[in-house]
């Protein structure tokens, strides 16, 4: 018996499918029978009904993966316990998504690095949706993210910051209300796929505001050029922790019903390394609480 079929249990259980479980622990849906399988033979118990097309746990099953859960947490903190570093020594694998990487991110990291100078992190940008899909997959041990609606089975999520959506507008324009500007000039939309371009577009459905679109962009920096550059306007959520760097712009509420991301961490709740990512959580939350103010984003 070996820690991999643990793991590939776990898997199982926390994917529901065979074949998504596959896909998680990076093997075949035939090498995941085979390990059920053989895990059944060395436990000497049937952990799965097999009676009907998609097999699903039995109740035993269910009590082996528990215990499971435990076996496979403490075999990974077994050398961090052992060397009493708590896992603070090392590499992490942390996800963050696009606008946050030149204010928050940058903020927190420099902060934890001065209290954890051994722990090595490695940053992957990328839109919510690709960074839970990450952790899924075992490629991210936590991820910056917009909380999203549903978040998925066997994840948590830490709360750091609300961000209120605000309409930003170059200096030149000398408008005031956000519907009649949104109206009257082009509109730079935030990638629909992002969790703040659904916020940005159910806002716009329910003000019933009808846009001339002129591009979409992903990343607040060129989003923010554009603008600058007086090529359209757009709706961008006002960072909890303002880019030392960034444009002068106007930014303009959207009125007391404007919409908000929460950013948070996103991580699997079996994660070995949870004392890491309560210090990740607290170089954030601290990052936010010592932040410039949003006036200090705003054009003269």
């Amino acid at each position: 018996m070996s820690i991999r079929l643990f793991k590939t249990l776990i898997a199982v259980a926390d994917h529901k499918t065979f074949g998504e479980a596959a896909d998680a622990v990076f093997i075949t849906h035939a090498a995941v029978s085979q390990q059920m399988r053989a895990l059944e033979e060395d436990l000497g118990l049937v952990l799965f009904d097999r009676s009907r097309r998609t097999p699903t746990l039995s109740p035993i099953g269910r009590s082996v993966v528990a215990r499971a859960r435990k076996i496979v947490h403490d075999y990974e903190n077994l050398v961090p316990s052992v060397l009493g570093d708590d896992g603070f020594q090392g590499e992490l694998a942390l996800g963050a998504v696009p606008t946050t990487l030149t204010g928050l991110t940058p903020m927190a990291m420099s902060i934890l690095r001065r209290k954890h100078a051994g722990l090595r992190l490695r940053i992957h940008p990328a839109l919510t949706g690709a960074l839970l899909s990450g952790i899924d997959r075992g490629q991210l041990d936590v991820a910056l993210v917009s909380k999203p609606i549903i978040l998925p089975i066997g994840m948590r999520f830490l709360n750091i910051a609300e961000e209120r959506l605000h309409l930003v507008t170059s200096a030149e324009i000398p408008e005031t209300d956000p519907i009649q500007i949104l109206q009257k000039h082009p509109f730079i939309r935030f990638n629909r796929d992002a969790v703040v371009g659904t916020l940005i577009e159910t806002w716009l459905q329910n003000k019933a505001v009808r846009v001339s679109e002129t591009m979409e962009l992903e990343n607040l920096e060129s989003i923010s050029s554009m603008v600058h550059a007086n090529l359209g306007v757009s709706i961008v959520p006002a960072p909890c922790v303002a880019n030392p760097g960034a444009l002068p712009l106007r930014w303009l509420p959207l009125g007391e019903d404007a919409p908000q991301r929460i950013v948070g961490l996103a991580f699997h709740k079996d994660n070995p390394k949870i004392r890491v990512i309560e210090e990740i959580h607290k170089a954030f939350v601290i990052a936010v609480e010592t932040a410039r103010p949003l006036s200090d984003l705003t054009a003269p």
